[in-house]
């Protein structure tokens, strides 16, 4: 089976809870699937930035992204927290390899709006070329791909990580869309997490404002998938990760499903 895993959040903060991921994704890879790994890094981002003197602002969830943001967020992503995942995955055991979407222009992306605001250098994903991915699963390896592509004008746009592994997914024909993450799935009102969540619902409990923030898009990312053909998608807790071997097997209790109404 194809398997794209997106890491993100607080958890890729966390050196123990990256090596669990890394673990549990080379253990995936073992068992015969394709893996490929997507991963953000915007409290990484957040970080370096305020070290240097900037202030993050965020609209729905996206940052808003000048040309010096951009940069280092090329910085930051392509680099830095790109190569600590191309290690955690090598150091379980399998190899790694590590790009972002502008390189062989596996990802093209152009300037995404949000209710009408230009949030900078924010993209989205408008085509995708697997052709690199594949050829590395051919090696043996896992690909690991950080969310930044091109666009027409030769510019990198910083593309949330949600969706370029909604993309990644759509464009490999995958049969599972993992996203791993800090939280441990998708709450109600009352702040329960909900194991199982229709699109249909997920839209009414935006409109609810019971969903905001960060999670907006992960959810928008789900929708794409699964209105392009991935079979299953789930949020799923990156603390709890040793048991995503299991996830393609067994009925887990942690995390949420998104299915389609």
């Amino acid at each position: 089976m194809t398997i794209v895993v997106k890491l993100g959040g607080a958890a890729i903060e966390d050196a123990s809870v990256v090596h669990v991921c890394a673990r549990a994704i080379v253990r995936l890879a073992q068992d015969g699937h394709r893996v490929a790994v997507v991963h953000g890094g915007g409290k990484a981002l957040t970080r370096v930035l305020a070290q240097l003197g900037r202030q993050s602002e965020f609209v729905d969830g996206l940052r808003v992204t000048d040309a010096e943001t951009r940069d280092v967020a090329l910085m930051v992503l392509a680099g830095m927290v790109n190569k600590k995942l191309v290690a955690a995955i090598q150091s379980a055991g399998m190899p790694a390899v590590g790009f972002c979407g502008g390189d062989g222009m596996t990802f093209r992306a152009r300037k995404k709006l949000v209710n009408g605001r230009d949030l900078g250098f924010v993209g989205e994903i408008c085509s995708a070329e697997p052709c690199w991915i594949e050829a590395i699963w051919q090696h043996g390896g896992i690909p690991v791909l950080a969310s930044l592509a091109l666009g027409a004008d030769g510019e990198y746009y910083n593309v949330n990580a949600d969706e370029v592994a909604a993309s990644c997914a759509a464009a490999c024909h995958a049969d599972a869309l993992v996203f791993l993450t800090d939280v441990p799935g998708v709450k109600n009102a009352e702040g329960t997490v909900i194991p199982w969540l229709s699109t249909e619902q997920a839209t009414d409990l935006v409109a609810a404002s019971v969903i905001a923030g960060g999670m907006l898009p992960k959810l928008q990312a789900c929708k794409l998938a699964l209105r392009e053909g991935v079979a299953r998608v789930r949020i799923f807790p990156a603390a709890e990760a040793e048991l995503l071997p299991q996830f393609l097997v067994a009925n887990l209790e942690c995390g949420t499903e998104v299915t389609c109404p």
